[in-house]
C-alpha cells in the first residue's frame, strides 16, 4: 500500500528471521506493538548491513551518551517471527535514528516501489514504517540479525551467485 505510515513507538518486540529452506530463504524484519504486528521483506544483505549499523551506531552512542544504568540483557528473549506473517512491503532503503531525549533508537524502513512505464514515480508515495526501540533491544537486534544471516549456506560458491574459481 504506497503511501501508508505506520508508527509503533515503542515496540514490544523487534526481530529478524526468515522462511524457507537455506537457498530460499526470505528474510522478514518484523516488529509488534499491544495487537499490532508489522513484517517487512529485506534482502539478506539489507539484514546484514542493519545488524553491522546498529552495533556501530551503539557503540558511539555509548561513547557519547553513556546509559544511565548499565543495560541487563535478559537470559533469553524470543527473537522468532510472530504469527501471522504477512509482509506489509518489500523495504527498499532502511535509517536510523536517535532521540537523545527519551534514549531511544529508531528504525525507519522505507517502501521499494515498482513503477511502470506509464506511472510517473514523482507522483508515487512509498510506505514508511518507523520502529522505535530501546538501545537493549536494538542490541539483541543486531547480535540476532547476524545469527540469521550466518545460519544460511557454509559454502560461499552455493549462494545463489555465479563465482569463477580458478585453481
Amino acid at each position: 500500500m504506497p503511501g501508508q505510515q505506520i508508527e509503533l513507538n515503542p515496540v514490544d518486540f523487534i526481530t529478524v528471521g526468515t522462511i524457507g529452506p537455506k537457498g530460499q530463504r526470505i528474510f522478514h524484519l518484523q516488529g509488534g506493538q499491544g495487537k499490532q504486528l508489522v513484517s517487512l521483506i529485506i534482502e539478506k544483505e539489507q539484514a546484514w548491513a542493519l545488524s553491522e549499523a546498529i552495533g556501530e551506531m551503539l557503540d558511539d552512542l555509548d561513547k557519547r551518551y553513556p546509559p544511565a544504568e548499565p543495560s541487563v540483557e535478559p537470559a533469553s528473549v524470543d527473537m522468532d517471527l510472530r504469527e501471522p506473517i504477512e509482509p506489509l512491503f518489500r523495504v527498499a532503503q532502511m535509517g536510523l535514528g536517535y532521540d537523545e531525549d527519551r534514549d531511544m533508537v529508531v528504525l525507519v524502513a522505507q517502501e521499494a516501489i515498482v513503477v511502470d512505464e506509464e506511472t510517473d514515480p514523482d507522483l508515487i508515495e512509498p510506505g514508511v514504517v518507523r520502529m522505535w526501540c530501546s538501545r537493549g533491544q536494538m542490541r539483541l537486534l543486531s547480535r540476532h540479525a547476524l545469527d540469521v544471516v550466518k545460519a544460511g549456506r557454509p559454502d560461499p560458491k552455493q549462494n545463489g551467485r555465479l563465482i569463477y574459481y580458478w585453481t
